[in-house]
């Protein structure tokens, strides 16, 4: 067991060095290349820091286990909203910019209830059967490539505040984002496999560990990342992470999960689906709840509550 806790521990300091070179990196790539900080995290950083996802969730599938492929994205979207958002509003309130009032928190909304949909298609419906077919899945990628393709081309022309900061060389930033990537996912690795192997010990389910533990060690490198955007004072960059990681868990992760196996929901609950929601919902309503367009330490501090309450009924609920 010690020996476990000490992986553990290595594997957060890795999370902890590669988020700060990655969100040093990706912005100046952004600067570079005339992109929006919010792209930059929608894309490069959050794809990226969602890679302990896919692979869990790839790995769940191909072994036919979808309490894992299913659980983990669940459990990561809701761990990214509400703790990881919650936590970095609170250290850092973060302004919501038109366009991702208008668009890109539409579109977390929208997705998540086609998820919901999709999975319980014949309890809400009455067709098919619940779960994730291979059609569904390469409904979610098509989605997928779409929503990447506008994001980029609205971003187009776009001009960002110069940045008082020293320039970084590309070269030299694309190593940085390459080394920070290459660490966080490593270090999660070395989290998620200590922690689940602690988990097991303890003769937990494997639902639970999918959502709690699973989630949240494969959450680790956006919870790191948005925390040292907080630090840098670039909200943008953490907001775009979020959203384009929890956009990246549904559409493209699990659609090529249900590509690679069709998924069942039997044992995933309206309860967890409705939390995924109104983490979704919630994230729309600080736009307009407190200060206006703006995620403050209020909104953060309730995003948390939820997210506690949340924990505090699976514990309950083993």
């Amino acid at each position: 067991m010690i020996e476990q806790i000490l992986i553990l521990v290595l594997g957060l300091i890795l999370v902890v060095f590669g988020a700060d070179y990655l969100v040093e990196g990706a912005s100046a790539i952004a600067r570079r290349f005339g992109l929006s900080e919010f792209v930059i995290g929608l894309t490069i950083v959050g794809m990226g820091t969602s890679a302990p996802e896919m692979v869990v969730s790839f790995i769940g599938a191909v072994g036919g286990n979808a309490d894992i492929s299913v659980g983990n994205v669940v459990g990561s979207n809701i761990f990214n909203t509400l703790l990881i958002l919650g936590l970095t509003g609170i250290l850092l309130p973060m302004a919501i910019t038109q366009e991702n009032r208008k668009k890109d928190v539409p579109m977390n909304i929208i997705i998540t209830v086609l998820l919901i949909v999709l999975g319980f298609k014949k309890t809400i419906l009455g067709i098919g059967t619940d779960g994730l077919t291979r059609v569904d899945g390469m409904v979610l990628l098509l989605l997928f490539a779409l929503y990447m393709w506008q994001s980029f081309a609205s971003d187009a022309g776009k001009e960002e505040k110069a940045d008082e900061t020293k320039s970084i060389k590309l070269g030299w930033a694309l190593l940085m984002v390459a080394g920070g990537l290459a660490a966080l996912i490593f270090g999660g690795n070395l989290f998620v496999d200590s922690a689940t192997e602690i988990a097991s010990r303890l003769g937990v389910s494997d639902k639970f560990i999918a959502i709690t533990i699973l989630a949240g060690g494969t959450s680790l490198p956006e919870l790191a990342t948005c925390v040292a955007a907080a630090a840098k004072k670039k909200g943008q960059l953490a907001l775009g992470n979020i959203i384009g990681s929890n956009i990246f868990n549904i559409l493209l992760i699990l659609g090529g999960s249900a590509l690679i196996h069709p998924l069942s929901f039997e044992d995933i609950s309206f309860v967890d689906m409705g939390v995924l929601l109104v983490s979704a919902l919630v994230l729309w309503s600080s736009c307009y709840v407190g200060k206006k367009n703006m995620l403050d330490r209020l909104d953060g501090a309730f995003m948390i509550l939820i997210w506690g309450a949340y924990m505090a009924y699976l514990i309950v609920n083993l």
